[in-house]
């Protein structure tokens, strides 16, 4: 195997383990760590994301082919995201919520986070998330707008995942986002190369820098957040912030 070839397929896995990660697509995909595999995969997030949105995308084109109004669409369509996904940033979110909601002490709310049962303030963030991101592609309304505004979502959000690891501290010693790390400067920039260039390409400029500087503001609130809550950032705040920016560039598409 050539130098070139060898550096082909280090960057092929990359881009296996983003997608097996991010996503519950496995079809001929060999298992990989969740170690330093995950952590240089993390240029590869916004392409596994790329995938996302266009799976929503279907769903939403089917629902209407079939006569189904833009909401009942819009809901299939985040629904098919879930599922892809296997709710992987949906029980973030509500984890964390729960977490910074329900405990009083630092070590009280990574106790509350760790645990598998939802809280009313993890149910609360979830319906308003879930209502924010169907409502958004509702309004949106025809399938093209909503295909790019979903491409350019999953895609960016998911690129602000690695650049947050790479700027905020884990939280704790154990756990999924410390056993990965921190990634590579390398491969947390090209993520957020791609997810500019992404939202740059779907939005248009105009609205994909309007995207990207509240996109930069959301996560910044949120790695403040974790850090004066827990100290850092875990998993679930990892899902967290992939919520709130999926729902800060829907606002965005909408303007």
């Amino acid at each position: 195997m050539t130098i070139d070839q060898a550096w082909l397929a280090q960057r092929a896995g990359e881009f296996q383990a983003a997608i097996l990660f991010l996503t519950r697509l496995r079809y001929g995909l060999p298992e990989v760590s969740a170690g330093g595999d995950l952590a240089k995969a993390g240029w590869a997030f916004p392409l596994a994301g790329i995938l996302v949105g266009i799976i929503g995308a279907v769903v939403y084109a089917l629902a209407q082919r079939l006569g189904l109004p833009a909401w009942p669409a819009a809901a299939l369509s985040v629904a098919a995201t879930m599922a892809v996904t296997g709710c992987l940033h949906e029980d973030g979110l509500a984890d964390t919520i729960d977490g910074f909601g329900g405990g009083t002490t630092r070590e009280q709310k990574l106790a509350i986070m760790h645990d598998s049962h939802i809280g009313t303030y993890g149910v609360c963030a979830l319906a308003i998330a879930i209502m924010l991101r169907v409502s958004a592609l509702a309004m949106l309304a025809a399938a093209g707008p909503v295909t790019v505004a979903l491409i350019a979502v999953h895609s960016a959000a998911r690129a602000v995942m690695p650049v947050f690891m790479a700027f905020v501290p884990p939280a704790r010693r154990d756990g999924l986002s410390a056993s990965a790390g921190r990634p590579p400067s390398l491969s947390a920039a090209v993520a957020a190369v791609l997810g500019v260039l992404i939202l740059i390409l779907c939005l248009g400029f105009g609205h994909g820098l309007v995207a990207l500087l509240v996109l930069a503001i959301a996560a910044a609130l949120v790695a403040w957040l974790a850090l004066a809550e827990i100290g850092g950032q875990t998993g679930d705040v990892l899902g967290a912030v992939e919520q709130v920016s999926e729902i800060a560039i829907l606002l965005v598409a909408l303007w």
